[in-house]
């Protein structure tokens, strides 16, 4: 995240019976439902408080809205738009900045493309993994890596 980034909490407040109803700051109309939104100091309906791009209702996607260029954004939009993308370190193809990505040092990688150079395994959770010559290698290409190079791996 960058620091100019603008991000918002939204607050979900149940609305109490006693109290004057709020003016939603998207319609202007008095907010009468059970619940409201608390964002950017402001109170919003439900249905209110939209992205300005796929007009997802942000209460339901997080807690979080972005704001720039006087737009209201979920996070995937904002990255969309304004988020930095960068080039896959297997692949060299451009990745999305709201698309989930692997890292290994300095490299970032598609979900896909996150697998041994060599003989192309895939890796789970919990599998190990090494950076060799900025190549991702499986334990085993790894290790027969080394001992063509004359030297074992040191098991830890």
């Amino acid at each position: 995240m960058h620091r100019k980034e603008k991000s918002f909490g939204i607050q979900m407040l149940s609305v109490q019976p006693d109290t004057k109803p709020k003016g939603c700051a998207g319609c202007n109309r008095k907010i009468k439902d059970r619940y409201l939104l608390k964002a950017l100091d402001k109170y919003w309906h439900e249905d209110c408080l939209k992205c300005a791009c796929c007009d997802c209702r942000l209460g339901e996607v997080g807690s979080t809205l972005y704001t720039k260029a006087n737009l209201i954004l979920c996070r995937r939009d904002y990255l969309r738009l304004f988020g930095v993308t960068g080039n896959c370190a297997a692949c060299s193809k451009l990745i999305p900045a709201f698309e989930m990505v692997m890292r290994a040092k300095d490299n970032v990688y598609h979900l896909d493309c996150f697998a041994c150079q060599l003989c192309n395994q895939r890796f789970c959770v919990g599998d190990k993994f090494f950076l060799k010559n900025n190549m991702i290698l499986c334990q085993t290409d790894y290790e027969e890596g080394l001992m063509k190079e004359g030297y074992a791996p040191q098991v830890r």
